[in-house]
């Protein structure tokens, strides 16, 4: 391909402004990381992510966390007022308090500011805004107008929750800006177009999680096992944010119905969340204090050994009071690289992996009997739990890794590059 006359082809530099509000405060930290293996991964692919979120009370303003240059930008002073994202999400953190609310404007005025600084800059080629709101509505007033391709990725909050006439105008400039739009899920695509029919780009791109193996005999997941399990009984796992939402009642409740039939069953709730004393007062009320573990959360390169130190993973997903549900759920496809059966409630994108009868059961939402009941269908069936343990891998290898996230996400952003003019699609 000849560069017009008198003009100078231009190289793509392969550098992408990645803007989220979710994101690892420090190394090691509770938020999950999946916008950072996505950066780390696009870096194996050649490319160089710039990550641009907000701020929090005892993160660096500016650091290198896991090989990705990080910016956070301030938006409330004194820093211990900066809450609105992190500790359970955003949604949840406004949802619970109208002070915090409050400060969105700040959030969403500091965020733009930051955003023009970098793009401005013109060293990048493309950038990357998570979540519609605010950070999709954000490209549509920096990215846009500066000419710089974008896309926007929906996770789900976002499409499900922040209800009202006004906020659904600013989701719609938000898609219809958008160079092109990608949906975690089935449930998220079809939310997208029901706000806006026709996008000019929509994919679907699940966020991918690492397929590492984990062996069920390792000394480690053994000494997780005997950490946590009673008697000869079989361990239950929930892992997730605690908070009303994620349905962690249902599964202590569940835990209480499966003691009759199973004397010796334990379980392990791993995670925290604004709920996290209601919860432990719950299994107290119950008497399951002896039998539920509270670890809190767990280092996240950890997951996966704790996931398969259990008998079953119980994802008893609710739709929340504002319509918020599970968009996709990693956690789900986590515990199938883990080898460990699924349990999840049949709502927004678990059905994507959670395949009824195949990749794990379903149950409806608010159901502890039926999770008993399908506690049991699993543990009194081998030939069906071989079966599950088998495809569930299976499927999640082929469809839901980390790579096939990246080689999809790498593949558009070049697509975008070469499509806005002056750069050489380097993939040719």
């Amino acid at each position: 391909m000849n560069a017009e006359p008198g003009k100078t082809k231009k190289t793509a530099k392969r550098r992408i402004l990645c803007v989220t509000s979710n994101f690892p405060r420090w190394a090691g930290d509770s938020t999950t990381p999946f916008v950072l293996h996505l950066a780390q991964d696009l870096q194996e692919y050649g490319w160089t992510v710039d990550v641009l979120a907000p701020h929090a009370p005892g993160a660096a303003k500016k650091e290198e966390l896991g090989g990705v240059s990080v910016k956070r930008f301030r938006y409330f002073w004194p820093e211990a007022s900066e809450n609105i994202c992190y500790q359970g999400g955003a949604l949840v953190n406004l949802r619970k308090s109208k002070v915090t609310a409050l400060k969105l404007p700040f959030l969403i005025v500091a965020e733009w500011l930051a955003v023009c600084r970098l793009l401005l800059s013109r060293n990048y080629d493309a950038a990357h805004f998570h979540w519609i709101l605010p950070q999709g509505f954000v490209g549509a007033v920096s990215a846009k107008l500066l000419g710089i391709p974008y896309v926007v990725t929906v996770h789900g909050g976002d499409v499900f929750a922040l209800r009202g006439r006004i906020l659904l105008q600013f989701k719609r400039i938000a898609i219809s800006a958008a160079n092109t739009v990608t949906a975690n899920s089935s449930a998220t695509e079809k939310a997208v177009l029901k706000i806006h029919g026709a996008p000019k780009e929509l994919r679907r791109i699940p966020m991918g999680v690492s397929v590492r193996d984990v062996a069920k005999q390792s000394k480690e997941v053994r000494a997780i096992r005997g950490q946590y399990r009673r008697g000869k009984g079989p361990l239950l796992a929930f892992i997730g944010r605690l908070v009303e939402e994620k349905g962690c009642a249902d599964f202590i409740e569940a835990v209480s119905i499966l003691k009759s039939e199973l004397p010796e069953v334990s379980a392990i709730i791993i995670g925290e969340g604004q709920d996290r004393e209601a919860m432990e007062g719950l299994a107290t009320q119950l008497g399951l204090a002896n039998r539920i573990c509270f670890t809190g959360w767990v280092q996240p390169d950890k997951v996966l050994e704790h996931l398969a130190a259990a008998d079953i993973f119980i994802g008893p997903s609710r739709t929340s009071v504002d319509g918020w549900v599970e968009a996709q759920g990693l956690t789900f496809i986590e515990a199938m690289v883990a080898r460990t059966p699924v349990i999840a409630t049949r709502v927004g994108g678990i059905v994507d992996s959670v395949v009824d009868g195949q990749t794990g059961l379903l149950v409806d939402e608010r159901s502890p009997s039926q999770i008993a009941a399908a506690v049991l269908r699993i543990l009194r069936n081998d030939e069906l739990r071989a079966n599950i343990v088998e495809a569930g891998l299976a499927h999640a290898v082929d469809r839901f890794s980390r790579s096939a996230s990246a080689t999809a996400f790498s593949s558009l952003f070049s697509h975008l590059i070469a499509k806005q003019g002056g750069y050489e699609d380097e993939r040719r």
